[in-house]
């Protein structure tokens, strides 16, 4: 029996599915693949000025806004700004909805990146789908398990650099050109975030910001004007050795080079 054409987007907080993972998600969308959206925070501090308890709101409306706009399910966050942690009751949780939507691919953040929400959301991402299968496991809600394969997929991390500062290494990268129009009008949905970014994180223009990352990444493919970029996560519990169903959907769209060959980071 085929897999089903699932994809899950689990992400930390409300637009980081936008910044990162939302060009694939409307790739698969367009070859007629579900698409889902999970953000883990509810971007509660993501704010100088606005209360926690009005900003949850406003951020959740946004977020499912966003959702619409790029044809995806929207699932509740689960965790405030600065509390997703590896722990056994969020654990719990993230693994009850990746049972329920039964994904064949899950992206999720780098499990090396600037911040810890972003490390923990992906390894709470990681290890719920490793537990997909396991009936002793029992998430919250309850969920049944399933068994087929679920290929696991990492997005580089914010500005292409490790905690330390070193560059990361890309070695793939999907097309994300024909749909970033789409993709910008889902980020401009999160309308509570653009001037908070500008002074915390200094970035000139909310969406500006998130047009050159996707450029630079695109550059750095030698193929593609715009671009998001994947690391698979190792097969080992999670697929057969040689899955990688993001490269057999989108097949022009998708480009991986050999680690010998790709483009020198900073060149």
């Amino acid at each position: 029996m085929a897999e089903p054409q699932v994809a899950l987007a689990i992400a930390a907080h409300p637009d980081d599915i936008e910044f990162l993972m939302a060009g694939t998600l409307l790739l698969l969308r367009e070859r007629g693949w579900s698409i889902h959206y999970f953000n883990l925070s509810t971007g509660n501090c993501g704010s100088a000025t606005i209360p926690a308890s009005k900003l949850r709101r406003m951020r959740r409306a946004e977020a499912r806004e966003a959702a619409r706009i790029l044809g995806a399910r929207w699932h509740p966050p689960i965790a405030d700004d600065l509390e997703i942690f590896y722990e056994d009751g969020l654990l719990r949780r993230v693994a009850a909805v990746v049972r329920k939507v039964r994904p064949s691919v899950v992206l999720t953040h780098a499990l090396v990146d600037y911040m810890e929400d972003h490390m923990n959301t992906a390894r709470l991402a990681v290890t719920a789908t490793f537990a997909r299968g396991m009936p002793n496991y029992r998430t919250r809600p309850a969920v049944a398990p399933f068994a087929h394969d679920a290929t696991v997929y990492h997005a580089v991390p914010h500005g292409l650099r490790d905690p330390l500062g070193g560059p990361v290494e890309v070695n793939t990268w999907v097309n994300t050109s024909r749909v970033q129009e789409l993709k910008r009008n889902a980020l401009a949905a999160h309308t509570s975030q653009r001037s908070w970014l500008d002074e915390s994180q200094g970035m000139d223009s909310y969406v500006q910001t998130m047009e050159e990352f996707a450029r630079e990444l695109g550059r750095r493919s030698r193929r593609f004007t715009f671009a998001e970029a994947w690391s698979r996560h190792t097969h080992l519990g999670f697929c057969a050795e040689s899955a990688d169903p993001l490269r057999d959907a989108l097949g022009a769209d998708y480009l991986t080079r050999s680690r010998r060959s790709r483009p020198d980071p900073a060149g």
